[in-house]
């Protein structure tokens, strides 16, 4: 599933933040910045994993100020782990 985390998201450690807590959560997938400020993530898992990580991107970590979680794609998979890309 990939997402669009809108707000402020850039600068304030959240890209981390996904990596550890999508890690925590044995997830695989991505997080990216994108250039027009927002987050992109792309998550892959049991469903309930999944649900319990979009539940935690609408908050993120303590000094993002999230406004919107969008989900822009369901299908796909992506190789295993979890990694940070560059902005794209």
């Amino acid at each position: 599933m990939t997402v669009k985390i809108e707000g402020r998201v850039q600068g304030v450690y959240y890209r981390a933040w996904t990596e550890q807590t999508a890690r925590r959560l044995n997830l695989d997938g991505w997080v990216r910045n994108r250039r027009d400020g927002s987050v992109e993530a792309v998550f892959s898992g049991p469903d309930a994993q999944v649900d319990d990580m979009l539940r935690r991107c609408a908050d993120g970590p303590p000094d993002a100020r999230v406004s919107n979680v969008v989900v822009t794609d369901e299908g796909g998979a992506p190789p295993s782990g979890f990694t940070v890309l560059p902005t794209h």
